[in-house]
């Protein structure tokens, strides 16, 4: 029996089978997931409109509180310079003040011969320029004292053309060998065996960094938060006099409660005083009735 001839066509593949077509009125995966992302991108940029109509609200917002600043900067004028007479009147009032500030007293920009060369220290002013997005300045007075010829120290802060901020101040003359710069540097290096080239920190290295205007903490400590009341910072309680007050306070009570209870004992010493002579008057009276 002859073999069964195999076919020379390959076997016959079967059809993929495709999704079924839509229905009137209906639509498919693709085209929700289509519709969705052209909501989603059309609402993305309504959202941008509106940021940018609040945007431009709040730069106009910004333009007028510095119209109104402006205004009663000038008016605040002869009220500041009234209180720097009244200050001139009190003695280290403004090395106290930088003292008792916590953000300049725990810096390591005040050190004890800064604080001495700031005991020189008469008067300190801040000064805002006619348009008060240009900047400030910031004026230190000084007696004549044994660390620098100037009568003023001066840091100024504006923003050049392109709004970046900068900072520039005038040189201060030491005198000879009172550099507290450089000796803060000798004694830094001295302590941690640092290069003679390391940057020394002193409050009046202060007067000479410009790296980054921008964010310089202390011009903006003396400009917004000590220059509009530094009375009270002045007026700041000594912490150590505050706890040498309270434990006087505690030796004073402690010897309060101790002669509260020496009075009580004395009380009670009295009372079994008191009770052994009535028992010695009821033995007496019971003596004189046996007696009887």
């Amino acid at each position: 029996m002859a073999p069964k001839r195999q076919s020379p066509l390959p076997p016959q593949m079967k059809k993929p089978r495709l999704p079924p077509a839509p229905r009137p009125g209906q639509t498919s995966t693709s085209q929700h997931l289509h519709k969705g992302e052209k909501e989603q991108q059309e609402a993305i940029e309504h959202i941008d409109e509106i940021q940018n109509e609040i945007d431009r609200l709040n730069e106009q917002a910004s333009e007028e509180i510095l119209k109104v600043e402006q205004k009663y900067n000038k008016l605040c004028q002869p009220f500041f310079q009234k209180r720097l007479e009244l200050i001139a009147k009190i003695p280290s009032f403004w090395v106290t003040t930088f003292v008792n500030h916590p953000e300049v007293s725990t810096s390591t920009l005040l050190g004890e011969e800064d604080e001495e060369a700031l005991h020189y220290l008469t008067r300190v002013e801040v000064t805002e320029f006619e348009d008060i997005k240009s900047g400030y300045r910031i004026d230190f007075y000084f007696d004549e004292n044994p660390y620098f010829e100037n009568k003023v120290l001066s840091k100024e802060f504006h923003l050049n053309e392109s709004g970046d901020p900068f900072s520039k101040s005038i040189e201060i003359k030491w005198k000879s060998g009172k550099d507290l710069m450089k000796r803060s540097s000798q004694t830094q290096n001295k302590a941690s065996r640092k290069r003679q080239h390391e940057e020394p920190e002193s409050f009046f290295t202060w007067f000479t960094d410009h790296f980054d205007a921008g964010t310089d903490e202390l011009g903006e400590v003396i400009k917004d938060d000590i220059w509009p009341n530094p009375l009270q910072y002045y007026l700041v309680p000594d912490m150590d006099d505050e706890e040498g007050e309270g434990e006087e306070d505690d030796d004073d009570d402690d010897e309060e409660e101790e002669e509260l209870e020496d009075i009580d004992e004395e009380g009670d010493e009295d009372e079994g005083e008191e009770d052994e002579d009535d028992d010695e008057r009821v033995e007496g009276e019971e003596d004189e009735g046996e007696d009887d």
